[in-house]
């Protein structure tokens, strides 16, 4: 992160903005872009620019340094970086952000670096896809985005009330087309989240990876890929060209070891009251860490099967096949 920073947690939105603001001028450049929306520019070196897209709220709630995703992963490897914030759930959809990018494009901003990597979740993957058209050739990583949000292509999706006052037809629109010049696209949903899945099934093309996570339901893919510094080790492995299905299949693994997301899966399997699941589940977590509550359910399950008596004494312990694939 910049130097001394003042993103603190007690700052009112409006008086974070404005210590934005002066981190910008300092260091590259601030722009407000209506009264929606707001971009920051750091300028390091020209060989990497890291292009972000996220909310106020999604910033302030979840970084532990109060500043934006980029300066945490770009400030230490000496990249360049961007982020393009929007102070409320506009899906990006303003002519003031159109033109912005349009400039960019005029000003051949993008071709002043050696490599390009968008990145943003859900709604701001979705800008992420959208906007990655103005860097023809950039490496692209997105989780959970929507493809788009009109009502005529996507009126199975109902979760989002506010957008159907949105114009999706209009530019930079269809999130999948927008993807087209890029060289790679990479994109993580949870496939038992229906409508994630579903629009995951329309950015299918030859340049795009994507790779399921499963939560069960309960969200969070960006918090744990933060936490675990993921979205850092794709986007290094992507701009070395090294991250494919199954590079990413590996970085994926160290949620095997994430306790918020056994946490999670745990939760899934005990809503579908599946004993010997949860038995697998619970064996393999207590295989690596010694978890109390992976331990009580282990129990619960054995006792279910039989395989354990109600006073906690382990009966005929049969072995249960380990398939890694129901877990995943």
């Amino acid at each position: 992160m910049v130097a001394g920073a003042p993103f603190s947690a007690d700052l009112s939105d409006a008086a974070w903005l404005d210590a934005l603001r002066t981190v910008g001028k300092e260091s590259g450049a601030y722009s407000d872009l209506g009264k929606s929306h707001s971009a920051i520019f750091v300028e390091k070196s020209h060989d990497v620019l890291f292009v972000a897209f996220e909310t106020i709220f999604g910033i302030r709630s979840s970084s532990e340094t109060g500043a934006p995703l980029a300066f945490d992963i770009c400030e230490r490897r000496n990249w360049s970086h961007m982020t393009v914030i929007a102070k409320d759930q506009s899906w990006f959809r303003d002519a003031h952000v159109f033109g912005f990018f349009d400039r960019l494009i005029d000003y051949g901003f993008f071709d002043q670096f050696e490599q390009v990597i968008f990145y943003g979740a859900g709604m701001c993957g979705y800008a992420a896809a959208s906007f990655s058209v103005a860097a023809p050739g950039s490496q692209v990583f997105l989780i959970s985005p929507q493809a788009t949000l009109d009502r005529a292509r996507a009126e199975w999706d109902d979760r989002f009330p506010s957008s159907r006052r949105l114009d999706f037809a209009d530019r930079y629109a269809y999130a999948p087309d927008m993807l087209e010049a890029a060289e790679s696209a990479y994109l993580i949903y949870d496939p038992d989240e229906i409508e994630d899945s579903v629009h995951a099934s329309l950015f299918a093309a030859p340049n795009v990876t994507t790779m399921r996570y499963r939560r069960g339901g309960a969200g969070a893919i960006e918090t744990d890929m933060k936490s675990m510094s993921l979205v850092s080790l794709c986007a290094e492995a992507a701009l070395r060209g090294e991250l494919n299905q199954s590079r990413l299949a590996h970085l994926m693994r160290a949620r095997k070891r994430h306790v918020p997301y056994l946490r999670a899966l745990l939760s899934r399997v005990l809503a579908e009251d599946r004993p010997r699941l949860t038995m697998m589940l619970c064996r393999a977590v207590l295989a690596e860490q010694p978890l109390p509550r992976f331990r009580h359910h282990l129990e619960q399950a054995e006792i279910k099967l039989g395989l354990r008596t109600q006073s906690g004494n382990a009966e005929a312990d049969a072995p249960a096949r380990r398939d890694d694939s129901q877990l995943s």
